[in-house]
C-alpha cells in the first residue's frame, strides 16, 4: 500500500542523502601551491594550505534544515489528509548532484553584478547602487563556467505564456492557446519573454562583466532545468506546448548550454572513483627571499649547536643576573619609573619563543630542509640562486646593526655586503660559513642577488625569464600591485626608499604597513610581487602575511584565484611549483643567550 505523499517521503531519503554526503565533502583541487615546511611535523600544513570552499556551509546549512522541516511532516499522524508540502529540497539536491560532479568546483551561491566591479564577491557599501545581482548555484572549472539550476516546471511556465497571450491581440482564435505559435515565430525577444529567458540574459551580462581574474576569458554558462520538459503534454492540450521547446532554443541561440533533468548520483561513491594523486609541489631553482628570510638565514638559532632536549633549550635564553639588572637600570633610566614589569615579562615571553624556535630546529634544521629539497630539484645545486629586493636587503641592514650578536653581524656582512662588484650582485665570502654547524656551502647561498627595482615593470623584467605562470600566480602579482598602488601608500613609499638615517634614539624606522591590509606591510607586497611576476618561489618566515595576501588575492579575485591548476591543466600532474615557501621564524638571538658576553 502507498504511503500518503510518497514523492515526498522519496524527496526525503534524497535529502537525507545529500546531508550524509555535504558532512564529509571536501574540494577537489583546494590545494594552493604553497610550501609549509612549518606544519610538516604537526600535520597542520594541509589545513593551511586548504582554502574551504566559498557557500559550502550555506548549503549545509539549508539542507539540514529543510530535512527537518520535511522530516516533521511526515512524521505528522494527520499526514494523509494534509496538503502536499512546498520544500526547496528538488533545488537543494540538484545543487548538491551540480556540486559532486563539478570539476574544479569554486564556489556556491555566489552572487555576480552585471556592472563590472574588481570585488565583484564583495558586498556593496552602504550608500552605493547595488544594481540587480545575479545568483550562480554553483561556479565551477576554476572559474570558467557557471552553473544555475532552476526547477521551475511546465505548469508554471504554462502560466507565463498564457499570462503573455492575454496582452497579445490577434483575429486567430486559438491564439491564447499556443497551437498558433508556429504562426508567431517572428516574434521579437521582447515580445517573446519568460522568466526563463530573463534568467539567462542576466546571467550571459554578468558573465561579460566578470571575466576570469587576470585575463579576459568569459566563464560560460550551463542552465540546468530540472522538471522542464519540452515533449510533455499538459493536461489541457493534446501536445506540448511548442513555446517550451522555442524557450531552451533560443537559449542555445544565445550560447548557454542546456541541461535538462535531474543529473544522476546523490551519493558520491569511493568505491569507483580511484583516488586522486597527491600533488607535491617543489621550490623553484631561484628563490626569492624576504625580509624575514633573510633573518633566519642569519640568525644564532639556524646556525649554532643544537640543544640536547627542550631543557637546555630553555635554559639557553634565560638571562644572566646581571643582564636582569642591567635590563632595569636603562628601563628605569628611560621610562623614569621603577615600575617596568610589564616590560620585563615581555621579555621573558621573547625568551620562551626563541626556546621554542630552538625547538624547531632541533626537529630538523632550516638549511637541512632548504638543502634537502632543492637537492631534489638540482643534485649538485649549480643551477639554485637566491635573490631579494633592495627593501629587504636595506632593512635586514639596518635591523642587525641594532639588535645582532658579533656572529649574526658577521654572517650579515657576507650576505649582504654593500660593497657591489657588480651593480645587481651581492659579492660573497666565506665568513657567513665560519661558525655554523653546518659544512661550508652546504646550500649556495653567495652571492645573494639583488632586483634591479623597487618594483617589476616593463624595463626591469626584460633581463628576466619567467620560469612559469598559473591562474595562482597572474592572482597574487594582480593583488600585490593593487595594494601597492593605493594613493595613500605613495607618501610612506617615499619614506622607505629614502636613505635610511637614524634618528636621534637611534631607532629603526617603521615599516610601511599597507593601507589594504594593516597586516602587510609594503616591504613584504614588492617581494611577493617579484616572486610572482617572474614564476619564482618566495621563501619566508612570515605566515599572517601569507594569510592576509590570501584574503586579499579572494577579495579582489574570488574563489578561483585560490585554485591549484596544473601545469597546462595536466590533472595527471604529480609535482608542481611552488609560488610560496613557507617555513619557521628563526629571530636575531645571539643577543639573548644566557652565555652571550655583554658590555
Amino acid at each position: 500500500m502507498a504511503r500518503p505523499h510518497e514523492e515526498l517521503h522519496i524527496l526525503c531519503d534524497c535529502l537525507r542523502s545529500v546531508n550524509i554526503g555535504l558532512d564529509s565533502y571536501e574540494p577537489d583541487s583546494q590545494h594552493l601551491p604553497i610550501i609549509d615546511s612549518s606544519g610538516e611535523e604537526t600535520g597542520e600544513g594541509k589545513a593551511q594550505t586548504r582554502e574551504v570552499l566559498p557557500g559550502l556551509r550555506f548549503l549545509r546549512e539549508e539542507a539540514k534544515r529543510d530535512l527537518q522541516i520535511l522530516q516533521k511532516f511526515l512524521d505528522n499522524p494527520e499526514l494523509a489528509s494534509l496538503p502536499p508540502l512546498s520544500t526547496n529540497a528538488p533545488y537543494l539536491v540538484a545543487v548538491w548532484q551540480e556540486l559532486l560532479q563539478a570539476r574544479g568546483a569554486v564556489a556556491i551561491y555566489r552572487t555576480f553584478y552585471a556592472a563590472a566591479q574588481p570585488q565583484a564577491s564583495r558586498k556593496p557599501k552602504s550608500g552605493t547602487p547595488k544594481g540587480r545581482g545575479v545568483k550562480v548555484d554553483v561556479v565551477a572549472d576554476n572559474g570558467r563556467r557557471w552553473i544555475r539550476i532552476n526547477t521551475i516546471k511546465n505548469s508554471r511556465i504554462l502560466m507565463e505564456f498564457h499570462e503573455m497571450d492575454s496582452y497579445l491581440t490577434s483575429s486567430d482564435e486559438d491564439d491564447g492557446d499556443g497551437q498558433s505559435f508556429e504562426k508567431k515565430e517572428s516574434l521579437t525577444p521582447e515580445e517573446f519573454d519568460n522568466s526563463v529567458l530573463r534568467m539567462g540574459r542576466e546571467l550571459l551580462d554578468a558573465a561579460r562583466a566578470n571575466p576570469l581574474h587576470g585575463s579576459n576569458e568569459i566563464p560560460s554558462v550551463t542552465m540546468r532545468l530540472t522538471r522542464l520538459n519540452p515533449s510533455l503534454s499538459d493536461t489541457d492540450h493534446k501536445k506540448s506546448d511548442p513555446r517550451i521547446a522555442y524557450t531552451i532554443e533560443c537559449l542555445q541561440r544565445m550560447g548557454i548550454d542546456i541541461q535538462l533533468g535531474e543529473k544522476q548520483g546523490i551519493v558520491k561513491e569511493t568505491t569507483d572513483t580511484p583516488a586522486q594523486p597527491m600533488i607535491e609541489f617543489e621550490p623553484t631553482t631561484h628563490i626569492n627571499l624576504d625580509l624575514s628570510a633573510l633573518i633566519a638565514l642569519i640568525s644564532d638559532i639556524t646556525h649554532s649547536h643544537l640543544p640536547r632536549d627542550p631543557e637546555e633549550a630553555t635554559a639557553r635564553f634565560i638571562p644572566p643576573q646581571r643582564y636582569v639588572e642591567w635590563k632595569k637600570q636603562r628601563l628605569q633610566t628611560l621610562f623614569e619609573s621603577t615600575d617596568v614589569t610589564t616590560t620585563w615579562e615581555d621579555s621573558g615571553t621573547h625568551s620562551r619563543a626563541l626556546a621554542d624556535q630552538a625547538q624547531q630546529e632541533m626537529k630538523k634544521g632550516f638549511l637541512q630542509d632548504m638543502h634537502d629539497r632543492l637537492s631534489s630539484i638540482s643534485p649538485t645545486l649549480q643551477n639554485i640562486q637566491f635573490w631579494t629586493t633592495q627593501e629587504a636587503r636595506q632593512r635586514c641592514l639596518q635591523i642587525v646593526s641594532k639588535i645582532g650578536g658579533t656572529k649574526e653581524r658577521q654572517r650579515t656582512d657576507a650576505l649582504l655586503s654593500s660593497s657591489c662588484s657588480q651593480p645587481n650582485i651581492i659579492p660573497a665570502h666565506n665568513q657567513y660559513w665560519a661558525h655554523s654547524r653546518y659544512p661550508p656551502n652546504l646550500i649556495p647561498l653567495l652571492p645573494i642577488r639583488l632586483f634591479p627595482s623597487t618594483e617589476p615593470d616593463d624595463t626591469s623584467l626584460q633581463s628576466f625569464q619567467p620560469t612559469h605562470s598559473s591562474p595562482f600566480l597572474t592572482s597574487l602579482a594582480s593583488t600585490c600591485r593593487n595594494i601597492l598602488s593605493k594613493e595613500e601608500i605613495s607618501t610612506l613609499r617615499a619614506l622607505q626608499t629614502a636613505p635610511y638615517l637614524s634618528n636621534d634614539a637611534g631607532d629603526i624606522p617603521p615599516a610601511a604597513v599597507a593601507v589594504a591590509n594593516p597586516k602587510l606591510t609594503v616591504h613584504t607586497a614588492q617581494s611577493m610581487l617579484w616572486g610572482a611576476a617572474l614564476g619564482w618561489t618566495t621563501l619566508t618566515t612570515n605566515r599572517s602575511s601569507v594569510k592576509a595576501l590570501l584574503r586579499e588575492m579572494k577579495k579582489y579575485g574570488g574563489g578561483g584565484s585560490l585554485i591549484y591548476e596544473p601545469p597546462g591543466r595536466d590533472e595527471t600532474a604529480r609535482a608542481s611549483k611552488a609560488a610560496i615557501w613557507i617555513v619557521n621564524p628563526r629571530s636575531l638571538a645571539e643577543g639573548m643567550r644566557s652565555d652571550c658576553s655583554r658590555e
